[in-house]
């Protein structure tokens, strides 16, 4: 009886994918939602990269019983001593909703901002600065950038994107940003570069045991996207998207199925999913046409083995017609809306 499950933000690891597109269930997530909260604490995560104030905050908490601590803050805080941000080169590593924001905002603080995404969005692309040069080959970033900030999906295309052969490529002292999945660093090669100096540090919003108590990573407890706004904004953006679903059929930010969204035109809607293959959309419209319901409008839309078929009638389908299109072979799922 599911139909639909939305994920409040954009990781949907722990959804069986496969088994809900197999059973015609739309799983939906809220890409961008949690944007600006992300964005904001990759910049917190860039100035702490720079600025050693994570250790200095460390050593003023254990200064309590200290009676000359105006005086000895002055002798420590040459150890804390870092760099200042302008001028120097960032790497953002995918360029969706929040790699772009990440981008556009480096720019205000004067840094040389590089990006590299083979599969950039039309969409993202319009709202890319023109000031951001983006890359077509990764080397070029790696061997360029002082700071590198992910902002990747997890998948098996991505896992230990950074890893011995990449960390090879980029400058001594190079500090990379973590804020998108834990999967994207290969631990063991990071712990290497951490002790051997080629990472100065590592800002990670997923601590694990093996990094987290290393001197020069900078652990965070996955606060990406806690912010009271963000919950919110997903909360409501994938409340929105069920309803749409439920109420009209309109699929929007499925990460299993095809998109397809189209404008309610007949009375009566029939919205059918099924094997991605050929003469099912006939197969469809012949039942509809021995009742001579007459076809308003139909969009189809397919993603790898499966596709989403959206008819609009001016009549409503009769329970036989719904019944015929339900048994054909390669049918997953067929519903029926009243305007």
């Amino acid at each position: 009886s599911l139909k639909a499950i939305a994920r409040a933000g954009a990781g949907v690891n722990n959804i069986d994918l496969d088994e809900c597109t197999r059973r015609g269930i739309v799983v939906f997530n809220t890409p961008g939602a949690n944007s600006n909260a992300v964005k904001e604490l990759v910049f917190a995560g860039l100035l702490l990269a720079s600025r050693d104030v994570y250790h200095g905050i460390e050593w003023c908490k254990s200064q309590t019983d200290n009676e000359n601590l105006a005086k000895d803050v002055e002798k420590q805080k040459k150890k804390y001593a870092g760099n200042e941000i302008t001028g120097k080169t960032l790497g953002v590593i995918g360029l969706g909703a929040i790699g772009i924001q990440v981008a556009n905002l480096a720019l205000r603080f004067g840094m040389q901002v590089k990006g590299y995404d083979p599969y950039i969005s039309v969409d993202n692309a319009w709202s890319m600065s023109r000031w951001v040069n983006h890359v077509k080959d990764e080397k070029e970033l790696f061997a360029t950038a002082d700071y590198i900030t992910l902002h990747l999906p997890l998948m098996d295309a991505t896992k230990n994107t950074i890893n011995k052969e990449t960390l090879s490529l980029m400058k001594d002292g190079v500090k990379i940003l973590n804020f998108a999945r834990g999967g994207l660093v290969n631990e063991e090669d990071m712990l290497e570069a951490l002790d051997s100096g080629k990472v100065s540090v590592y800002v990670t919003d997923f601590p694990s045991p093996l990094l987290a108590g290393h001197p020069n990573v900078v652990p965070i407890p996955h606060l990406g996207a806690s912010t009271e706004e963000s919950e919110e904004n997903c909360a409501i953006k994938a409340a929105d998207e069920v309803m749409e679903y439920l109420t009209s059929g309109n699929i929007v930010n499925s990460v299993n199925m095809p998109n397809a969204s189209a404008p309610f035109t007949g009375n009566y809607r029939i919205c059918v999913m099924h094997d991605n293959k050929p003469k099912m959309i006939s197969q469809i419209t012949d039942c509809l046409a021995r009742e001579d319901a007459n076809i308003d409008n139909l969009l189809n839309k397919s993603k790898k083995e499966i596709a989403y078929t959206i008819l609009d009638l001016d009549c409503k389908p009769s329970d036989e017609s719904i019944d015929k299109i339900r048994k054909i072979n390669g049918i997953v799922r067929v519903e029926v809306y009243e305007k």
